[in-house]
């Protein structure tokens, strides 16, 4: 779509424009047109519109984005943080996991022995190396005993 000027596009308009790239939690999209300065009224009463006509769905986002997580070796940990900042409710998000987990059968646990098979070939000879790669997966949203497993197998 294309416009005379920014000034002219509804806020309708622009979330279907990012729509179109990727799925966006309602509040994503709620703090994007915030920001071109629409009031709350107007992003309200799109966003419901949008969601009415199934444009819009944070179960649809939130699944998503947690295959994509996945396939990028990260935690569940860490991928439930990152919903929660991208403004999905809990339940959304544990529906999303079963979903998710239930169609794709994840084993976290493999998850994480892969995702650190691709970055070191070795559990560490010294401490300081182990506490590295503990590290490494603690930051990629594995618990404790997925990366004692994911040590123990490298």
């Amino acid at each position: 779509m294309a416009f005379s000027s920014q000034r002219d596009a509804t806020p309708r308009d622009i979330a279907i424009g990012l729509l179109a790239r990727r799925e966006y939690s309602r509040a994503e999209l709620a703090q994007r047109l915030k920001k071109k300065s629409f009031d709350d009224a107007a992003i309200d009463e799109c966003l419901d519109t949008l969601v009415e006509q199934g444009l819009q769905s944070d179960a649809r986002f939130a699944a998503s984005f947690v295959r994509t997580r996945i396939l990028r070796g990260q935690g569940v940990i860490r991928i439930k943080g990152e919903l929660r900042q991208r403004g999905v409710d809990q339940e959304t998000l544990t529906t999303a996991f079963e979903e998710v987990e239930e169609g794709e059968q994840v084993d976290w646990f493999e998850l994480a022995r892969e995702t650190l098979a691709r970055r070191f070939d070795s559990p560490g000879e010294t401490p300081k190396e182990r506490a590295r790669r503990e590290r490494f997966l603690a930051s990629r949203g594995f618990d404790f005993e997925q990366i004692r497993y994911a040590l123990s197998c490298l």
